[in-house]
């Protein structure tokens, strides 16, 4: 029961970084609709792998973990399986950059994603969030 109180605190906290990610996309901060987008798409599978008691490493990128329980997730994800990893991975690897921009090249955040980015980043992620959302509430009590 913990593991699924958890998934469902995951997935609140996912959809709000997602409601984060839109407003800053209003406001075109397309650094901040990247990385709120990231952190929602974390949070969700790390809640898809907790509802089903899997204990996935700590850190950002955690879709081999999904390798674990692929025959176990819903249609709506298995097929989304490979994109949904190959997300994780590349948004893993951009959070830092989203957050603080390309220091070394002296990059500010601001100037490091564009419109066409992030509106692609954001569409994707709040698709697979849903999916992801739609799975936790599948597995709560009525």
């Amino acid at each position: 029961m913990k593991s699924l109180e958890m998934a469902a605190d995951y997935i609140y906290r996912a959809n709000r970084c997602l409601r984060e990610a839109e407003f800053a996309l209003s406001e075109s901060d397309y650094a901040g609709t990247v990385r709120r987008s990231q952190e929602a798409l974390e949070l969700s599978v790390k809640a898809v792998l907790r509802s089903m008691a899997v204990e996935y490493p700590r850190e950002h990128d955690v879709g081999e973990a999904l390798d674990i329980i692929k025959d176990r997730l819903p249609p709506s994800l298995s097929t989304n399986l490979t994109r949904l990893k190959e997300l994780l991975t590349e948004l893993s690897r951009i959070r830092g950059p989203a957050f603080y921009g390309y220091e070394r090249e002296g990059i500010p955040a601001s100037k490091a994603f564009n419109s066409e980015y992030a509106q692609r980043t954001y569409s994707e992620v709040k698709v697979l969030v849903l999916q992801c959302s739609d799975f936790i509430s599948s597995l709560r009590p009525k």
